[in-house]
């Protein structure tokens, strides 16, 4: 794959899928809803209060001829019951804070937890690199530990062979520099992912870093500080540091650098769509495919 619209034409050849919006008040989230709909990759169930629903649907001219509504006072816990009675495909983030729909993804009695932490998964098409750029984590796990780092490779990794069909991928732990320095805790977890991975302890993927950015999209800078590995100006994956650093390199690519993107929150057994009202409708209908790929 290596246009992001494939996403959109891979999910319509997998069949429609159902979402649950949980608070579906949102004119943003059901204008992305509709346009997903439109396309024929999912039919949608509208949680929360009917009247805010329907005056969100008038906003955004919307149809709810086509929608169940269930009134809700509880449309977090509401929509996520309809994944786990298997009345829903996967879960959308309506008019609700993101920590509220994912607590109410996390609780035990739904029984949707992997052991993996949650993150969000974004893939980039951009014409200044030669193929598809899944990047994490940009919008979930604030300062990722080791472990944690893992979990968001794993999350990833599972992006790269189901959605984007790499079967394996290349991932790049990204910090400041090429080189481990014991002061910069992100070199340091850079050098053992990549040991890990070499030893099987993580699988499905060739990890390698540090690397500085330059160095993991750009064979001419990799070769300019002498690198040499299988990553270096090939990555698939790149692994950010830390909220802040993905969330950055997200808008940079988005506003400064004109790259389309689609992105889903993994790590549950159901994935969360989750789209911001920044984001063009463009985003939104990719984003709501990349998820529907990721029931699979």
């Amino acid at each position: 794959m290596t246009k992001l619209f494939e996403l959109l034409e891979k999910a319509k050849n997998n069949g429609k899928k159902i979402v649950a919006v949980a608070a579906a008040d949102d004119d943003v989230v059901l204008r992305a809803v509709e346009m997903a709909r439109n396309e024929g990759i999912v039919d949608g169930i509208l949680f929360g209060d009917t009247q805010k629903i329907i005056a969100a649907a008038e906003k955004a001219r919307v149809d709810l001829k086509n929608y169940e509504i269930i009134d809700s006072k509880n449309p977090a816990d509401d929509a996520v019951k309809a994944v786990v009675d298997k009345r829903a495909h996967f879960v959308m983030k309506g008019n609700i804070k993101t920590g509220d729909l994912m607590k109410a993804v996390l609780k035990d009695e739904y029984n949707l937890k992997t052991g993996r932490t949650m993150s969000l998964v974004s893939i980039f098409e951009t014409p200044l690199y030669h193929k598809l750029l899944i990047v994490t984590d940009a919008g979930m796990t604030i300062a990722p530990d080791l472990d944690q780092k893992v979990h968001l490779i794993e999350n990833a990794v599972l992006v790269a062979r189901k959605a984007v069909g790499v079967e394996k991928p290349k991932v790049a732990i990204l910090g400041a520099i090429e080189v481990v320095n014991p002061k910069m805790e992100a070199t340091v977890h850079a050098a053992l992912l990549a040991k890990m991975n070499d030893r099987g302890q993580i699988k499905g993927c060739i990890i390698d870093g540090p690397f500085a950015l330059d160095n993991a999209v750009s064979k001419e800078a990799a070769e300019h500080k002498g690198i040499v590995s299988p990553v270096a100006g090939d990555a698939d994956i790149l692994v950010m540091p830390d909220i802040e650093a993905g969330n950055i390199f997200y808008k940079a690519m988005v506003f400064l650098a004109g790259s389309k993107v689609a992105s889903a929150i993994i790590g549950a057994k159901c994935p969360v769509a989750l789209t911001s009202r920044a984001d063009s409708d463009e985003t939104k209908l990719l984003s709501l495919a990349l998820t529907c790929l990721m029931t699979e």
